[in-house]
């Protein structure tokens, strides 16, 4: 409680108006132009989630979404989060202070998590209804988080892959900051990717362009479906290769089929499937989300192995779009050092942390400040290493 606002816990996504949260800003493309918009934070991602049996109770999601209103009961903050019995699909990885709270009698799950669930990309979490204060808007979310979690006498919070602007509500109170690495291609004005190629070293540029050749030998050819391209059939081609993929990579893949025609259904526009097809049939493809300024590559999947295709379909691709619709970057997911030789470069990601139990706590912060620095000097070698040419590295803006 702060003043005349109200905290309150929503466990259904789909319980919450559709008009009120679009008018955070970051959420919808009509929202404040100060946040570019995030497909991730939009209302139609975040309920297809929960509709589609993604992210529930059931698979150790267990919606608990802070809302912050006034005493009209206005929406003006808000903070998707959600109770979880396990650690899995979060990208920013815990399961070593969970083992070590619990060897040592403690009970870390369930933990509250705030984030977009299977989804590491940076925005705001910390959501601000225009026309209110965003710094207070942003102060009261972060000290209701803080709240709720003491008052569920549960062990933790955790609010991850936030964007940088937003740091500073966490910094005021007993968050632990944690950083981490991700590879984002920035465009620096680029007309087209032979543009972006030219700023490369020599020897750097002709291997990427022979690369691009032998992804695309044996018949292959690339396709761009967004919108109206996006059938149920194109779906179910989609599914096969995230279920392919994503069994070998992660034992059971998070999405269900559900989610696909949901999201195509509701964000067409802002999805975009690079599709391979060889002999007349799609044999591979990546998911993009389009966002306000950003192209967010999340999960490619195949049925053929084709030497280099996984980096002409999820990466080169992707710069091809960014740089013939504008936009300013593209993040190609978590991990992945070798992406840098393809042009994307390392960032920090940020995440902060609220642990209730003291002693776990100390013994949290001292690991993190380590980590913190094996995060700074990785990222300072791996930009030292890039393949630009000298003098034309890209920075980070």
């Amino acid at each position: 409680m702060t003043g005349n606002l109200t905290i309150r816990i929503e466990k259904s996504f789909c319980a919450i108006s559709q008009t009120s949260w679009s008018r955070l800003s970051g959420t919808s493309r009509a929202s404040s132009a100060e946040v570019p918009y995030n497909p991730f934070l939009s209302h139609a991602f975040l309920s297809s989630l929960e509709e589609s049996g993604s992210a529930t109770a059931k698979t150790g999601w267990l919606g608990h979404h802070l809302l912050l209103e006034n005493d009209q009961g206005t929406l003006i903050g808000a903070v998707p989060g959600y109770l979880k019995s396990h650690s899995q699909g979060e990208y920013v990885f815990d399961h070593g202070w969970a083992d070590a709270f619990e060897r040592a009698g403690g009970r870390y799950y369930p933990k509250l998590q705030c984030s977009v669930p299977f989804t590491p990309a940076a925005g705001p979490r910390l959501l601000a209804a225009s026309g209110y204060d965003k710094a207070s808007t942003e102060l009261a979310l972060a000290a209701g988080l803080q709240e709720v979690t003491r008052q569920l006498g549960i062990s933790s919070a955790h609010v991850t892959f936030i964007a940088e602007d937003q740091l500073a509500a966490f910094e005021e109170t007993d968050y632990l900051h944690r950083t981490d690495k991700q590879f984002h291609f920035i465009n620096d004005g680029y007309a087209n990717h032979d543009a972006f190629l030219e700023t490369l070293a020599s020897r750097k540029r002709k291997a990427l362009k022979k690369e691009r050749r032998a992804a695309v030998e044996n018949g292959i050819t690339i396709d761009w479906l967004t919108g109206s391209d996006l059938t149920e059939d194109i779906w179910d081609q989609f599914f096969d290769f995230y279920m392919d993929t994503g069994s070998r990579k992660w034992g059971r893949p998070y999405l269900t089929r559900t989610f696909y025609s949901l999201v195509g259904e509701r964000m067409a526009e802002d999805i975009l499937l690079v599709m391979a097809k060889r002999g007349g049939k799609y044999i591979a493809g990546a998911i993009n989300f389009i966002g306000g300024d950003t192209l967010f590559g999340r999960h490619w999947g195949c049925i053929e192995d084709h030497p280099f295709l996984h980096f002409e379909v999820c990466y080169h691709q992707a710069i091809d779009f960014a740089l013939a619709k504008g936009l300013k970057r593209v993040e190609a997911g978590a991990q992945g050092e070798h992406k840098l030789a393809r042009g994307y470069m390392p960032v920090t990601t940020h995440s902060m942390h609220y642990i209730a139990h003291p002693g776990l706590r100390r013994a949290v912060a001292d690991y993190l400040e380590r980590e913190r620095e094996e995060v700074e000097y990785m990222n300072e070698y791996l930009s030292e290493h890039a393949p630009f040419r000298k003098g034309e590295r890209q920075q980070e803006d």
